[in-house]
């Protein structure tokens, strides 16, 4: 029934413009703007939705993904721009990298939050 659909992601956020200028100037995507939404453009060409809740609460898992070609460049790149990635005690190091591929676990991958809180993530696939 919905096969052909041509469906979409979306999460909320608390702060309209400080979304975008994290997502358009932190994070380089696309961005525009329409009846305060936000849509971002993702290099694969899909589109995700973004809108303003007054009682946001962050997500508790990994909203958006972002595969790279080289995890620690990304890493080194994004923590230069300000970006702070999640610790998680025994699973990432000191950068916040978690080495899945080393044991098997899944892929190497690195997690931060945008400014409302949401997870998102840098992952070498």
């Amino acid at each position: 029934m919905l096969g052909n659909s041509k469906a979409f992601s979306g999460f909320s956020v608390n702060d309209l413009r400080t979304a975008r200028t994290f997502y358009e100037q932190t994070l380089g995507l696309a961005v525009s703007e329409f009846n305060d939404m936000l849509t971002l453009r993702l290099g694969t060409g899909a589109e995700v939705f973004v809108y303003p809740k007054p009682n946001h609460v962050p997500a508790e898992y990994t909203v958006l993904n972002f595969p790279v070609e080289d995890i620690e460049v990304a890493v080194a790149g994004l923590t230069a721009l300000g970006v702070r990635f999640e610790q998680y005690s025994g699973m990432t190091d000191d950068r916040g990298i978690a080495w899945g591929s080393k044991d098997g676990r899944g892929p190497d991958i690195a997690w931060f939050t945008d400014p409302a809180g949401n997870i998102l993530s840098v992952l070498k696939l």
